[in-house]
């Protein structure tokens, strides 16, 4: 099935909102950031599926004005389905000059079988600043899939002045290459995590590593590093054993710079 999503957020007279939606089932989108203040747009998207079906290709998206702001929730978990073929997912973010984005959605649980492949392209004007997050489960291990999916990968490809500026690619294929053997990607850990922090504002981030190292140092079984990006940023990574774990942290961290930024624009 083909599922569309198309989104629009505005801002007028400094606080952001949904301009504009489109959506084709199983798709909804719920504004949720009605007790916040800080004048962003805060916009849940809801699914009435279970979850990825094989067949299903998801195509999403955002375009943010000038000046807006957009914080993208997820409903829950996100289960990919035992597949006969595979599914995908395209997500396309334009950012106008002077724009937020942030999208940290919970994990990726990828079921016996499934293959599944997504792709995300990032465009970036001046003034900008972007987070996504990724976290990957090794499956439903309760059950005996831990690591029984066929094919996962994620590509994010960020832009700034029409020219390519990050390129993050993340392919597992556990029955091709066992990962959390010894020598295995993953070793002994069963949850991998990504987050990735950009801005176009010519504002160093040092400080922010620094403080974001903190807070990840105190949690326990977990592995992470950081490393600072050629332009202002930086990418972490996280092995873990709890998808919920990594989440919390990813939020926090996420907090962290939203309000980081909100200040500056004060």
């Amino acid at each position: 099935m083909d599922c569309k999503l198309t989104i629009t957020c505005g801002c007028r007279e400094s606080k952001s909102y949904l301009k504009d939606v489109f959506v084709s089932p199983p798709f909804r989108v719920v504004p949720v950031g009605q007790l916040k203040k800080d004048g962003g747009a805060y916009l849940m998207i809801t699914s009435s599926s279970p979850g990825i079906l094989s067949g299903d290709h998801y195509h999403l998206d955002i375009l943010i004005e000038e000046h807006a702001r957009l914080q993208l929730l997820s409903q829950s978990y996100q289960r990919l389905f035992n597949m006969d073929d595979h599914a995908t997912q395209k997500l396309i973010v334009h950012m106008q000059p002077s724009t937020s984005f942030s999208y940290v959605p919970h994990p990726i649980v990828p079921h016996e079988n499934s293959t599944f492949i997504s792709s995300n392209s990032i465009y970036l004007d001046c003034n900008c600043d972007f987070m996504m997050g990724e976290i990957i489960t090794c499956g439903r291990k309760n059950l005996g899939e831990a690591f029984k999916y066929n094919h996962f990968q994620n590509k994010i490809e960020v832009f700034f002045n029409e020219n390519l500026i990050l390129k993050d690619n993340i392919l597992l294929q556990p029955q091709i290459t066992p990962l959390n053997s010894v020598g295995g990607c993953l070793e002994e850990f069963t949850h991998q995590g990504t987050l990735i922090y950009l801005n176009t504002k010519n504002i160093s981030v040092a400080d922010s590593i620094e403080e974001v190292f903190e807070m990840l140092n105190i949690e326990t079984d977990i592995e992470f590093g950081i490393s600072a990006l050629q332009k202002d940023g930086f990418v972490i990574r996280v092995l873990g054993f709890g998808g919920e774990q990594i989440f919390n942290c990813f939020q926090n961290i996420q907090e962290k710079m939203w309000s980081l930024n909100t200040e500056s624009k004060l």
